[in-house]
């Protein structure tokens, strides 16, 4: 596509001032003009309902696919860890298996979008988890916007973990002291993940949380810690929110009132030895 002259330079000047590429401007006006979503992120149910043990499939992933390309979130009774990269969602078991989805599974939760990158960067020398969250820090556009991140590159360790299969009444942070623990090495894959403000910490896992896919395929799951030489980031920044709230009998029947603030920190993050 051939853009005139004026259009170019009114394109470039506002890449220059923005920091945005240029596919990400021409994508963005486009979305506008056929009326797409965009900038949107997509949930199923909320963190203080995983917390509480509220993990009956409310959807399927063929539902999903509607909301978004890209995501992270699991599947009915936490049976595994799902990740949504490219269109193709892949469920990461705790017997260290990694599957496309069956477009049937059920899902409790899930966050989703249809990424489309405003800001790209390159970072060295990570050397773990909360590194990569400084380093990506200034970039973001303040602490009240969710952000939707894919990190690519060649990893030297990661390390995850893949919640095992419950039965109901079991919550998050009981589910989490079962899980199945793995570390790899020189890896190359990509990190799907988001970012998500304190003030939501009812509905979402505030901070970021990132799920690993291998490149080949072989590997996946929530990411605990993580060390690489360099990545290459992209950052797509979320303005709108659709939350689509279960209506199953588990949901509507549980008790969403407590504080989940310390629990889900437990749940999410990597044990101290």
């Amino acid at each position: 596509m051939k853009l005139p002259t004026g259009h170019w330079q009114a394109l470039l000047r506002h890449c220059q001032q923005s920091g945005e590429s240029h596919g990400a401007v021409v994508r963005k006006a486009l979305a506008d003009y056929l009326d797409l979503d965009h900038q949107t992120l997509w949930q199923l149910s909320t963190s203080t309902a995983v917390v509480e043990g509220v993990f009956g499939g409310a959807l399927q992933v063929k539902d999903l696919l509607d909301h978004g390309d890209f995501g992270l979130g699991t599947f009915e009774q936490l049976d595994g860890e799902g990740i949504l990269l490219d269109g193709v969602c892949w469920q990461a078991r705790a017997d260290g298996s990694l599957i496309k989805a069956p477009p049937d599974e059920a899902i409790p939760f899930w966050v989703a979008t249809h990424f489309q990158a405003e800001r790209q960067m390159s970072v060295i020398d990570i050397v773990s988890i909360e590194d990569l969250g400084a380093r990506i820090d200034p970039f973001r556009p303040g602490a009240n916007l969710f952000v939707a991140i894919q990190i690519k590159g060649v990893f030297e360790r990661v390390e995850m973990r893949t919640v095992s299969r419950v039965p109901e009444g079991v919550g998050l942070l009981e589910a989490s002291n079962n899980q199945a623990m793995v570390c790899i090495e020189k890896v190359s894959g990509t990190l799907v993940g988001f970012w998500s403000p304190e003030h939501t910490t009812s509905l979402n896992i505030p901070g970021y949380h990132f799920h690993f896919l291998s490149d080949d395929h072989s590997s996946g799951g929530h990411v605990l810690d993580l060390k690489a030489d360099s990545l290459e980031v992209e950052l797509d920044f979320q303005s709108n929110l659709r939350l689509a709230l279960p209506e199953t009998k588990q949901f509507l029947e549980a008790d969403l009132s407590h504080d989940i603030s310390e629990q889900l920190h437990r749940a999410e993050t990597k044990p101290q030895d």
